[in-house]
């Protein structure tokens, strides 16, 4: 079976919308795109290089046209990234002009994805999505990214359908601009207070 991994990057208050760039996501009027430009260093950019390894991408249409708008020209930065499946959660867009695109469009193709044979299978970006995936305990791993700013308003991680859930911790580290990076493990259901697998 194969793991379903959300990476995020979110704000000690969990908003994890558009921290690429101030045109990224400015949907609810959100203004402040890009915030976690100033938190990158050294040990953060070794940290992430590994994490970008080829494997399979689970995205939602958004952040899949982000990729497919400049991932194919900058391979360099992720090595593999045109040839691992990019799996597109949409109702409306069936197909795109980036190779290895496969159109998916609900939890059924999820679940059946899950159990089929590959790498482990990364979400990245894709707020709605992981909402979706939350909603369905169909998340594996989180590998969180929390960075030392809060911003008051913005779409957020844990926004909405998060299921009672137990993870354990797997690793972690916090960079010298204080960027602490955990990885955590589904643990099993949360129950009248103990955790049960």
């Amino acid at each position: 079976m194969r793991k379903l991994v959300v990476l995020s990057m979110i704000t000690l208050d969990g908003v994890m919308q558009a921290p690429g760039g101030p045109e990224e996501d400015t949907s609810g009027g959100f203004e402040y795109g890009g915030w976690v430009a100033p938190y990158f260093d050294e040990v953060f950019g070794k940290i992430l290089k590994e994490q970008l390894k080829p494997t399979d991408l689970l995205l939602g249409r958004k952040t899949f046209e982000i990729f497919a708008s400049y991932w194919p020209d900058h391979e360099a930065i992720w090595p593999g990234i045109n040839q691992v499946t990019k799996y597109v959660m949409s109702k409306t867009m069936k197909k795109s002009e980036w190779e290895n695109s496969v159109f998916i469009d609900n939890v059924a193709d999820i679940e059946k994805l899950k159990k089929s044979e590959g790498s482990d299978i990364q979400v990245h970006g894709s707020g709605e999505l992981i909402q979706l995936l939350l909603q369905n305990d169909l998340v594996d791993e989180l590998w969180l990214k929390i960075y030392p700013l809060t911003l008051g308003k913005g779409k957020k991680l844990f926004r909405d359908g998060a299921i009672p859930a137990a993870f354990t911790l797997i690793e972690s580290t916090v960079t010298p601009s204080g960027v602490i990076m955990a990885n955590y493990r589904r643990a099993g259901k949360v129950k009248t207070g103990t955790v049960g697998a």
